[in-house]
């Protein structure tokens, strides 16, 4: 964390708000990620690290939200955190994931099926937890990550969510468990701290439903979550890059997000993203159909990615996953830095060291 602060946030700090993924829990078992090496914020530990970031990114002049989330269904009990706890995996139903592997415990084992969560108010509990500490740690607010085939998105969606009691079958029941995450967030740091990400159009980790049902379930939950009147609504577009080939066909429910759910809100402000450029996410402001885009890919191979395109600079890096998934795969170096500015954004800082210099 503290290597983190110091070297990769002053170089990527070009944005007004950043969004930092956390594990939302202080029950590690129910929120393990399929990654080793996820970050978490249900310890005083977790807490006291993440206000170095938190220090260095309002340092830059930025906001930092922290985004909560709880795995469920799509963590493994082999997992070296998961052991320790004692605690199996958990979902809302006995319904085991298709698709992907976790390629770092060994064997390559797949998905396992989870053991059905008997209180999921525990959960909710947890994820408040969660939101306290990130209060404590100092940022600037709570995104509430109901997307990717985590929890809150497998008690939304029929095929992963079959339960017969108030917390599953009609959509109403379906939608309970994120709702009340929601107001749980709430509680700890007002409507007007706290986002929402959700991704109608499913596919990644198993999720998607029939259109139609699709259509409805969001609906409702959407025009409930509105009721609050969160800080923002991030309306994640369908990206076929995250939808996987199961069974010989794409697995998610591909349609138009925005348009189909910016009528459902109506006190948020509406943000998306989701393979934007830079010329659309400018089109799609500009238009009225969002207030702001967010950027994630683009920013990992652009460190200088806000000056790029203030200046109209071309986006000529891909990602690398070698370099920023370096150390799960054994790799010596993150390479994080390697990612070369723009010559625009180089010039731009020469002259602020000369500043600084002179200053001195």
């Amino acid at each position: 964390m503290e290597c983190y602060a110091q070297l990769l946030i002053p170089q990527r700090t070009g944005g007004k708000l950043s969004v930092a993924k956390t594990l939302g829990s202080p029950c590690r078992s129910e929120i393990f990620f399929p990654d080793a090496w996820a970050p978490g914020i249900w310890s005083s530990e977790h807490v006291e690290a993440w206000k170095k970031i938190v220090d260095a990114v309002h340092d830059q002049g930025c906001h930092i939200y922290c985004q909560v989330c709880v795995f469920g269904r799509v963590a493994h009990p082999n997992a070296p955190e998961q052991i320790a706890s004692g605690e199996p995996v958990y979902g809302p139903s006995a319904i085991r994931a298709r698709g992907g592997k976790f390629r770092w415990i060994p064997g390559s084992p797949s998905h396992a099926t989870p053991t059905p969560l008997d209180n999921p108010r525990k959960i909710v509990a947890q994820f408040k937890d969660a939101a306290v500490r990130a209060k404590e740690a100092g940022f600037d607010g709570v995104e509430l990550h109901a997307v990717s085939g985590y929890l809150i998105n497998q008690f939304l969606d029929s095929t992963s969510n079959h339960r017969t009691d108030e917390w599953g079958g009609s959509i109403e029941n379906r939608c309970r468990f994120g709702l009340e995450v929601v107001e749980a967030l709430v509680d700890v740091w007002g409507a007007d701290r706290v986002g929402i990400r959700v991704t109608p159009s499913g596919g990644y980790n198993d999720m998607g439903m029939p259109l139609d049902e699709t259509i409805v379930t969001y609906e409702y939950f959407l025009t409930e979550t509105d009721k609050f009147g969160l800080a923002y609504v991030n309306l994640i577009r369908y990206i076929e890059l995250t939808d996987p080939v199961i069974d010989g066909q794409r697995r998610g429910t591909a349609h138009d997000i925005i348009a189909t759910y910016s009528p459902m809100i109506k006190n948020s402000t509406i943000l998306s993203n989701g393979a934007f450029t830079p010329e659309e996410a400018a089109s799609f402001v500009s238009d009225g159909k969002v207030a702001g885009v967010f950027f994630g890919i683009p920013w990992i191979s652009h460190p200088d990615l806000a000056k790029r395109i203030q200046y109209g600079k071309l986006l000529d890096q891909k990602p690398d996953p070698h370099y920023f998934w370096s150390r799960r795969f054994g790799f010596k170096s993150s390479g994080e830095r390697l990612y070369r500015l723009s010559t625009c954004q180089l010039r731009i800082d020469r002259l602020n060291c000369k500043r600084v210099t002179a200053k001195q």
